[in-house]
């Protein structure tokens, strides 16, 4: 009886817009369990094998919206209203694609676009690129945009298009090792070999840095460190030294501390960083020295 009573008010007009709206809140709750279930099964694979996040942050994404797509097209079936509305969207479907595709055009060009990164995968999730003039880190990869992370914490959300049509530097695709110039000018008048030993020395007793020798240049004794002469400046002989870390991150680490070890041994050993010197003529003192020569 009390069944009977619940189909015949969902057969009425109030009650097939409560089933639509029941529709609704059940789509919301199976697309937040799978999510939460795709995660845990991401995160029980991580633990056994290297998973890339890559394609399962795109997958979750997509199926996220494959759910809300099948929920919200059963909720308008069940009010005939809506039905009959969309059966009159479907008979003018030619117009309504031309008008679509203009209007989604480029809706459409992001997410092929991340179907083409999900796939081939120029980045991934966690990876260090430079795009343009930034460099962060890969935190998400969605079906419009990717969500890129810098050193300040801020976030750059860049489209899909955009970002696979650049140039992109990777500094984690297949070998995260970096290499890192450390450069130096120093005056004409200090000691050259001196300076590039002092170089050498800070560069491989610092911690982050690693050694890339293959046996061969071992042997060979090739330095861990190479030290070159790159040219000549105004005023400087311009040095440059190869260090090499594990990882980009390290290796600006590495950087900067090198930049103030290197200048506190130059100062020490007597090496000379020139800096320009300018002589400054006051326009009064050149009138004043004008002025006597013609009194004599």
């Amino acid at each position: 009886m009390v069944l009977e009573e619940v189909i015949a008010y969902l057969d009425t007009g109030s009650g097939k817009i409560f089933l639509a709206m029941i529709i609704l809140l059940i789509t919301f709750f199976v697309e937040r369990f799978v999510r939460i279930m795709m995660k845990h099964s991401f995160n029980q694979s991580s633990r056994h094998i290297r998973v890339d996040p890559t394609t399962f942050t795109f997958m979750k994404h997509l199926i996220s919206l494959l759910i809300y797509l099948v929920g919200i097209g059963l909720a308008v079936y069940t009010i005939p209203a809506l039905r009959s509305i969309s059966v009159s969207l479907f008979a003018g479907a030619g117009v309504l694609a031309v008008v679509l595709g203009f209007a989604a055009q480029k809706a459409f060009s992001n997410v092929i676009s991340g179907v083409f990164i999900a796939m081939f995968k120029p980045f991934r999730v966690g990876d260090m690129i430079k795009f343009g003039d930034r460099i962060g880190k890969i935190e998400d990869i969605n079906l419009r945009h990717t969500v890129i992370r810098n050193f300040e914490n801020k976030r750059f959300i860049v489209p899909n298009s955009i970002i696979s049509d650049d140039v992109i530097e990777n500094y984690n695709i297949t070998d995260p090792r970096t290499c890192r110039f450390v450069e130096f000018g120093i005056s004409y008048d200090s000691d050259v070999d001196k300076a590039m030993k002092i170089m050498r020395e800070e560069c491989e007793k610092h911690p982050e840095c690693i050694d890339t020798r293959t046996e061969a240049e071992k042997e060979a004794k090739n330095p861990q460190v190479p030290v070159r002469v790159m040219g000549y400046g105004d005023s400087s002989v311009n040095l440059r030294a190869w260090a090499w870390a594990k990882d980009p991150i390290s290796a600006f680490r590495m950087g900067t501390d090198l930049n103030r070890l290197i200048k506190k041994r130059f100062d020490k050993e007597g090496i000379e960083i020139p800096f320009p010197y300018r002589t400054i003529v006051y326009k009064k003192d050149v009138e004043k020295k004008g002025s006597r020569k013609r009194k004599k």
